[in-house]
């Protein structure tokens, strides 16, 4: 994920760690970073899975992700070629912190469906989880048609920029994908974090504001609130916001984790000092 390079690289790399964490909220407690790490926000089509639970991915539980990749797991077995059940499987083992067998189930269906879209779009969310930035590059990138431009492909392609350090062209990319989907909360979404990464709270607070007041919002969009609102240190309004999807316990364990690491590590008062350095060269 990028830095600053010049005065915020090791605040800004506890954000990008904090933002692995809160943005698997529903995970809350698990100790293993491996299990996050995916800032996509694009909406996939999941189609109809027998015997899925049907809740969102991002509000399960550990317990409940782990009976969900059980209960798909089976099912892919009887007919690995179904599409949906495919990326509904790898996004639950993702989830659940297996990104090597995600991105298993991903490149065989990738094999499966060589042209259509969605499946290449989440073929590369896999690569990107697993931490293979430039094949997932390729593979958005291979999945998005300059004639008929998809606004998903677009953010997500800024998503993989943004974690290899292109802020720049990764930003071009968000406002791409808004023009195309105006006030796309995903999109909002994404683009705030790309300031978060940057160390620059403020304006990715106002960006997550916007995003999670857009119809359509989701769960990941106010945990991704959440996060920021956290990193200023306003804690207790961080867990209100997370208390919105997440049970009182898990909004709790959250905060409290993001409270432990910062003060841990110092970073809270270094990110506050990064901030206030931007504002003041703005002025």
């Amino acid at each position: 994920m990028p830095t600053n390079r010049t005065t915020g690289a090791r605040p800004a790399r506890l954000a990008a760690t904090a933002l692995a964490l809160v943005l698997a909220a529903a995970l809350a407690g698990c100790g293993s970073s491996g299990k996050f790490g995916n800032r996509f926000t694009s909406k996939l089509t999941t189609g109809s899975i027998a015997r899925s639970s049907g809740k969102p991915v991002e509000t399960m539980s550990s317990a409940e992700l782990r009976g969900e990749s059980m209960t798909l797991g089976r099912a892919y077995a009887r007919n690995p070629t179904d599409k949906g059940l495919a990326i509904r499987f790898a996004t639950v083992l993702q989830m659940d912190g297996d990104a090597d067998q995600s991105l298993a189930v991903m490149r065989k269906l990738a094999i499966g469906y060589p042209k259509d879209r969605e499946v290449l779009a989440a073929y590369g969310k896999a690569l990107a989880a697993n931490g293979q930035l430039e094949p997932a590059l390729d593979a958005v990138r291979r999945a998005q048609t300059p004639e008929y431009p998809d606004w998903r492909l677009a953010s997500a392609e800024g998503a993989i920029l943004d974690q290899l350090g292109q802020k720049d062209e990764a930003r071009q990319l968000y406002r791409k994908a808004l023009d195309l989907k105006p006030n796309e909360p995903s999109v909002l979404s994404n683009l705030g974090m790309s300031y978060l990464l940057e160390g620059d709270l403020r304006t990715a607070e106002t960006y997550l504001r916007s995003a999670a007041g857009q119809p359509g919002a989701d769960s990941r969009v106010r945990q991704n609130l959440a996060l920021v609102v956290g990193l200023q240190g306003r804690f207790d309004e961080a867990e209100r916001i997370a208390s919105q999807e997440l049970s009182p316990d898990q909004a709790q364990a959250n905060v409290a984790y993001l409270r432990r690491m910062l003060s841990q590590q110092n970073a809270w008062n270094q990110l506050k000092a990064q901030d206030g350095q931007k504002t003041a060269a703005a002025n």
